[in-house]
């Protein structure tokens, strides 16, 4: 068949590279797509948000199946449109998808549902977080009720950080229409974790654990990102948290969204904590997490188009992985997740042989790749454990000391390695 991805980021281009694979798939599209993925995919100039256009490619191109990669495109309803011209499209619809879109929408299906995470109110009035933030102190964890690109959360580690936050937000609207409702919430410690699932209705089909990295410098340090690197799976988490982030979290958040009437059918992400009550949830995306995909994907052995196919189909995938590990590495414009500069020249990285690049922000500029975003490139490694994996993607990465116009983190996973001798949740 043939196999359309909506979408242009290191996200879609993990998809492609995956869908390449498969024996059952003759073309694959990617709409837009960047240059980087042109080796293994159709590249086609519509915009994601033009739905008339993308059903119009799909039904004269006969796409058997259509994912849709990022969040903003599935919260505009492209699936709803896709179902009613009865194109096959895996990915929820735009009720189902408000567990990301709304942050004070998913943290009342958790209420009711009892999903835990971590205690919370939600504020449209800056006098009144104000003052539920003075009455709680800081640690304090202030964020934009809606989509800000991975970047409408705050983590206040004191009182004026926090107060300062609530008026960026709520009163200047940092995040514009994002912000117009925050939720505040109680700061949680443990261990972070990701752990994504094919979901359709009530069917749950969790994939190995994973572990990003949000801030944008070393020691966790700086600004929260859209993630700077990820390895999977998390060797120091046990196969009890493990089990316990299914059968707490992914299992009942699917249910809950059933007898919501919002039945969820794509890819359910939780970002979680590992506290000492046990894993509690951070935030829902009703997609595949970035970068986490990216280190997820080359471990599954299964043919994804199959899985896809077995998910929607109510028959279980059973997915197959392998007992590497996987790592990688972001490359980001220097300056990002704040103002930077596009069109700079990336050397070329090539890495030893196992080592693989993700393009996420490029462009082709007369034969040389160029920056075209935050977040430019992954380059990632699958080994025998996470040191490997670890050692041979840093290598690829030398080409890059010394060039001012870009940077990446140096101790990704590092707190972990040593562990990772340990048994890989699956």
């Amino acid at each position: 068949m043939n196999v359309m991805v909506i979408g242009r980021g290191g996200r879609e281009h993990s998809l492609v590279q995956k869908f390449s694979e498969s024996e059952q798939v003759e073309q694959v599209f990617v709409v837009p797509g960047n240059p980087g993925m042109q080796d293994v995919a159709e590249c086609v100039a519509i915009d994601e948000d033009d739905h008339d256009k993308l059903i119009a490619f799909a039904i004269h191109n006969e796409v058997g199946l259509t994912i849709v990669g990022p969040e903003v495109p599935l919260l505009e309803g492209v699936v709803d449109r896709f179902i009613a011209n009865d194109l096959k499209v895996f990915g929820p619809t735009q009720a189902a998808a408000l567990i990301e879109g709304s942050k004070h929408f998913a943290k009342r299906i958790m209420e009711k549902h009892n999903i835990p995470t971590a205690e919370y109110q939600a504020f449209s009035d800056v006098t009144a977080a104000k003052h539920y933030i003075e009455q709680k102190g800081a640690p304090i964890v202030i964020k934009a009720d809606g989509l800000a690109a991975g970047k409408g959360v705050v983590v206040a580690e004191t009182l004026s950080e926090a107060l300062q936050a609530v008026e960026d937000m709520l009163e200047n609207g940092q995040f514009g229409e994002a912000s117009r409702e925050i939720v505040v919430e109680e700061f949680l410690t443990g261990e972070e974790f990701s752990l994504m699932a094919f979901v359709n209705g009530a069917n749950v089909y969790p994939m190995i654990s994973a572990k990003d990295h949000k801030r944008a410098f070393d020691g966790d340090q700086g600004p929260n990102t859209g993630g700077m690197g990820a390895f999977a799976p998390v060797p120091d988490l046990g196969e009890a948290s493990y089990t316990s982030a299914v059968e707490s979290v992914i299992q009942p958040v699917a249910h809950a969204l059933v007898e919501e009437g919002r039945s969820f059918t794509g890819i359910l992400y939780a970002g979680l904590i590992e506290t000492k009550e046990g894993p509690k949830v951070i935030e829902f995306n009703a997609r595949f997490g970035d970068p986490e995909i990216q280190v997820v994907l080359p471990l599954l052995e299964n043919d994804l188009v199959q899985v896809i196919a077995d998910v929607m189909n109510g028959v279980d995938p059973q997915l197959v992985w392998s007992e590497e590990t996987c790592a990688g590495v972001v490359v980001a414009s220097n300056g990002y997740p704040g103002g930077y500069e596009k069109g700079r020249p990336l050397p070329d990285i090539k890495g030893e042989q196992g080592t693989f690049i993700v393009h996420a922000g490029t462009a082709l500029v007369e034969g040389v790749y160029v920056s075209s975003g935050g977040r430019v490139l992954l380059a990632g490694s699958k080994g025998m454990d996470l040191a490997h994996a670890l050692d041979r993607t840093y290598d690829s990465l030398r080409v890059f000391d010394g060039n001012d116009d870009f940077f990446y983190r140096r101790d990704i996973g590092r707190s972990s390695v040593s562990s990772s001798s340990g048994t890989n949740v699956k």
